[in-house]
């Protein structure tokens, strides 16, 4: 990685640190998304800013950006776009819908349908998208940073399993400390808020990165480090159904962005465990009983690294 891409790095730190307090870590798991060309979902309160994490975010990157509300009544076309007919000239079109882009907010997905959920997951795994029975290539990068809110759930549809899995990352956003809401009122009021968000990393260096990761060295222990992970949990009793491969894949390809971030050219345990919690807990359903007794996914996560040797 060249010096000049690490200063930048630093900048997009600095930037993120004096704009949203307390946000340091999600935002560098959205960088880390957008460069394994995963997805990303926000599950907080109302009012704790994951949309305006999600749009700086976006606009710290030179690439195009869409915001999508999701509702009850919002249809498949609605996203993927439709083919309409043009009385004028006595022919069928392709409307692309507004998923034709590099960055989509999928704000509170969990209020559609099971029918317009379902609609991502073929851009979410292959990035593309079929409208009609033709098949249309989506551009790159692709990244959706979806938000869901898990305290109003009257009228809100949960998502599968099939697709909470394609998230790369889970991340629950919590309620900021006294300390910390201080800070985002200085924040807010300050003369900074104000002012345009730069660009720090152009589309072409965000794939330029992906392509890098093939160079970083992931050993075979590595490797089994992170299977010893995932199997651990699909063998706890507390675990009614346990993480696929993906979530294995989904570890080594986060370990390696830490690495390419830090500078180096393998993967340690470190990278694979730094963010494991926000990797599995929504790959892991918990037996009712255990559910029942007020165990969280994210114990029973942490629990199991515990008892994974670490190489």
């Amino acid at each position: 990685m060249t010096y000049d891409f690490i200063k930048r790095y630093g900048d997009f730190q600095n930037l993120i640190s004096t704009r949203l307090v307390g946000f340091e870590k999600i935002a560098e798991c959205l960088l880390i998304a957008l460069m394994v060309k995963g997805h990303v979902l926000l599950e907080g309160p109302p009012g704790v800013a994951k949309t305006m994490l999600a749009k700086t975010f976006a606009s710290l990157v030179d690439a195009k950006f869409k915001r999508i509300q999701f509702t009850p009544d919002l249809l498949p076309t609605d996203i993927l776009g439709t083919v309409i007919y043009d009385p004028s000239s006595k022919k069928f079109s392709t409307r692309l819908g507004p998923i034709f882009t590099n960055i989509l907010l999928a704000d509170e997905i969990n209020r559609a349908s099971p029918k317009t959920q379902a609609a991502l997951l073929e851009a979410m795994e292959e990035s593309q998208v079929t409208i009609e029975g033709t098949t249309y290539p989506l551009d790159e990068p692709f990244m959706v940073i979806a938000t869901q809110n898990p305290i109003e759930q009257e009228g809100t549809y949960p998502l599968p399993e099939a697709q909470l899995d394609r998230f790369l990352f889970k991340i629950d956003v919590n309620y900021p400390s006294e300390q910390d809401e201080v800070k985002v009122l200085h924040t807010k009021f300050s003369a900074d808020s104000r002012r345009k968000i730069p660009h720090i990393f152009t589309k072409s260096e965000c794939i330029n990165l992906n392509d890098q990761l093939e160079r970083i060295f992931a050993s075979e222990r590595i490797m089994s480090f992170a299977s010893a992970i995932t199997n651990s949990l699909r063998k706890n009793p507390s675990i009614s159904w346990g993480p696929s491969p993906r979530a294995s894949i989904s570890c080594i390809n986060v370990g390696k962005a830490l690495a390419l971030l830090s500078e180096r050219e393998y993967v340690v345990p470190g990278d694979i465990t730094r963010y494991i919690n926000w990797i599995l807990n929504h790959r892991i359903g918990l037996g009712p009983e255990y559910a029942l007794e007020g165990v969280t996914n994210a114990e029973i996560v942490k629990k199991n690294i515990e008892g994974v040797d670490t190489i």
